[in-house]
């Protein structure tokens, strides 16, 4: 790892590029209501009240985007071209087309772009339409992720969801029309009330939109959200380990049939050009800005973190420099940890070149167990391995 030095404005210390895809993560803080299951940095109009706004948050990330490029104009290496963009939240399409068109053009202005880069934006089939996928397509976007999350009514309730049972699969075959090749649905599986009979008709949803990529995870119930209250207080169960397990196999049972094979524990793609080049940017250890509102980032085995508020943000970026609330060199042990624990969910496998003494004598084990296999120089999970592969990295780690 080279010597972090730090940014222009005295802020965060910044790693050096690593030579690898360098990729753009924009956080859009601005969501219409607040899902149940939700954790995220993310804020409703009447939470926010007069403090921000789209438009003032904007003019942030136009400012944040540029201390960015001017801090890594100090690097000892070039900045390389931008591989992948990914705009997140939040609700991104809550801005509208015109909205993302120029988020993607304040991005562009700063920082160039490869030829052929991925550019995604997540959106929220209730405020998607026609006109805002050919708007995205014209502006330079090239993948959609929706949120559909189930086709089935009373689930939707229980998460809080807004959007109608079929709008999702109905935006996916707009986005499609629109002209983009690649387009996402996400799923979540395990919520309670659910049965087996509405994931199968989650799947096949998902399967008649004809979507090349599928994200599916189990329900999590993270403290501080509206949906822990409700277990806490007994009016829902928590989601059942083995149920989850049975409806993960359901799904890659059904996808794998329809020609969507698995790349990460939680990931299916129709082929390699499906695969999500930003994400696969994260699980294999790439540099990437963290732009917006919370927004975390990463070069060279350094990491620095936004703050979270958005007019807190604004005024950090008014101010001059980056908005960083903190930031942290990791060690060569943190480093280790995080690639087993993130490349051990890919297909690939991980390199067994990249685990420790401790690792490489708990390898047979595991193999012997049926979690994994050794394929020429790499481990790779066996499908059962994926139903426990963080007991996999416990035993790779301990």
């Amino acid at each position: 790892m080279s010597t972090p030095v730090r940014s222009p404005d005295a802020g965060p210390l910044l790693g050096d590029f690593g030579g690898g895809p360098f990729g753009i993560y924009v956080h859009v803080p601005f969501c219409a209501t607040r899902c149940g299951y939700c954790d995220f940095n993310t804020y409703t109009a009447g939470e926010l009240g007069t403090a921000a706004s789209p438009a003032s948050w904007l003019e942030a990330l136009r400012g944040e985007l540029a201390a960015a490029a001017t801090a890594f104009d100090a690097l000892p290496s070039a900045t390389p071209e931008v591989a992948t963009v990914f705009v997140g939240g939040g609700t991104p399409s809550l801005l509208g087309g015109d909205g993302l068109a120029e988020v993607l053009a304040a991005v562009r202005q700063n920082f160039t772009l490869a030829p052929g880069a991925e550019v995604t934006t997540e959106s929220n089939p209730e405020s998607t339409g026609p006109a805002f996928f050919e708007r995205l397509r014209a502006a330079g976007f090239t993948r959609i992720s929706l949120g559909m999350q189930s086709a089935a009514a009373h689930v939707l309730a229980v998460l809080d969801r807004t959007h109608t049972p079929g709008r999702a699969v109905a935006a996916a075959l707009e986005a499609r029309a629109a002209g983009f090749d690649h387009v996402n649905l996400d799923l979540i599986y395990g919520t309670p009330g659910e049965t087996d009979a509405d994931l199968d008709a989650s799947l096949e949803a998902v399967l008649a939109a004809e979507v090349d990529h599928v994200s599916a995870y189990s329900l999590i119930v993270e403290d501080g959200t509206a949906l822990a209250r409700r277990v806490r207080r007994g009016e829902l169960p928590a989601p059942d380990e083995d149920v989850l397990a049975t409806r993960y196999e359901r799904i890659d049972t059904r996808l794998r049939g329809a020609g969507l094979e698995w790349y990460e524990v939680s990931n299916w793609a129709g082929g390699d050009a499906a695969r999500c080049r930003h994400n696969l940017g994260y699980w294999d250890g790439g540099d990437w800005l963290g732009a917006g509102p919370g927004a975390h980032s990463h070069l060279g085995g350094v990491r620095w973190w936004n703050v979270k508020h958005p007019a807190r943000y604004a005024d950090r970026v008014a101010a001059g420099g980056l908005p960083a609330a903190g930031w942290e060199a990791l060690s060569a042990s943190e480093r280790h940890t995080e690639r087993v624990m993130l490349a051990v969910r890919l297909r690939t496998g991980l390199p067994l070149a990249d685990l420790d003494a401790h690792g490489r004598a708990a390898v047979p084990g595991v193999v012997t167990g049926g979690l994994a296999e050794v394929r020429g120089e790499r481990l790779v999970l066996t499908d059962r391995g994926r139903l426990l592969a963080d007991g996999v990295v416990r035993d790779l780690l301990a």
